[in-house]
């Protein structure tokens, strides 16, 4: 389940909401706000999540939250270690493997580890090439 799909569910739920008549006053299909609910789906468009809002009544903070927690909510995630060190390569994987394992004490330590940590600046990358393409003919090249 995602932060969304739980804050999603616990609004319906509170308001004693059936799944399949919230699904028809937003018209889409009662599956696809299940799989919203159970973090199947990925996030929904800004102008679900609107409708959302209006169909709950939600407005300022509310609806900001709700918000917040549909851009922090993809079930699928993909991470490019590319420029990362070993170390955090190794730590990007292992998080991988095993954050379904942890317990949630041990979730919300990591939590509040990451949101003390102090961000380092990072090595500086040198920039790509850029060939030209077929649409930039005439416009001078970039090369380092």
């Amino acid at each position: 389940m995602t932060p969304f799909g739980e804050k999603l569910r616990a609004l319906r739920q509170a308001r004693g909401i059936l799944q399949r008549d919230m699904a028809a006053a937003l018209e889409i299909s009662a599956a696809y706000l299940s799989a919203l609910e159970h973090g199947r789906r990925g996030t929904p468009s800004a102008g679900l999540i609107h409708q959302i809002c209006q169909y709950f009544g939600l407005i300022w903070d509310e609806a900001d939250e709700l918000k917040a927690l549909a851009k922090s909510s993809r079930p699928r995630l993909r991470l490019n270690a590319g420029g990362l060190t070993a170390a955090q390569t190794a730590l990007a994987n292992r998080l991988a493997r095993e954050l379904r394992y942890l317990d949630p004490a041990t979730v919300e330590a990591i939590q509040a580890l990451l949101g003390e940590m102090r961000p380092v600046q990072p090595a500086s990358t040198p920039r790509p090439r850029r060939t030209p393409s077929k649409a930039s003919k005439g416009r001078p090249r970039i090369v380092k």
